[in-house]
């Protein structure tokens, strides 16, 4: 069930609200970018999200194919959401990073159900070998 919770980074200059069904689960990869970053996302569609603050706020880093915006705050770095468009995931999306929504009991964020994607070699359908690191 979707539940509207609030996110921001570590200073707080960035915040924003999302509707997110957690028991829909989350993912974390292994792709270059994911796997250093330790990356733990829920994906949601762009309608079901809020951004609270000036997007001034936000430095925007992108890779590869450049069609993913990897958002962070120009203050602390830290990275609270981004956003992407892949028509193989549904189209355009907003990356929650669940490890930012503020509130959420440790009981919570236990019980969220985990995908594990191999974007290092393009598999993304499927889990890694090994995800333990993850």
């Amino acid at each position: 069930m979707k539940k509207t919770y609030q996110g921001s980074c570590h200073c707080g200059q960035v915040r924003y609200e999302a509707d997110v069904d957690l028991s829909a689960g989350a993912s974390r990869c292994n792709c270059t970018y994911c796997s250093k970053s330790r990356a733990w996302n829920a994906s949601i569609k762009p309608d079901a999200f809020r951004l609270l603050t000036d997007e001034n706020a936000l430095k925007d880093y992108r890779f590869n194919t450049r069609s993913g915006q990897h958002l962070f705050c120009s203050t602390c770095g830290l990275s609270a959401f981004g956003r992407g468009d892949v028509p193989e995931l549904g189209g355009a999306f907003v990356s929650i990073n669940v490890a930012c929504l503020d509130g959420v009991s440790p009981e919570e964020l236990a019980a969220i159900p985990l995908q594990y994607c191999d974007g290092l070699h393009n598999n993304w359908w499927n889990p890694p070998a090994v995800t333990s690191y993850l």
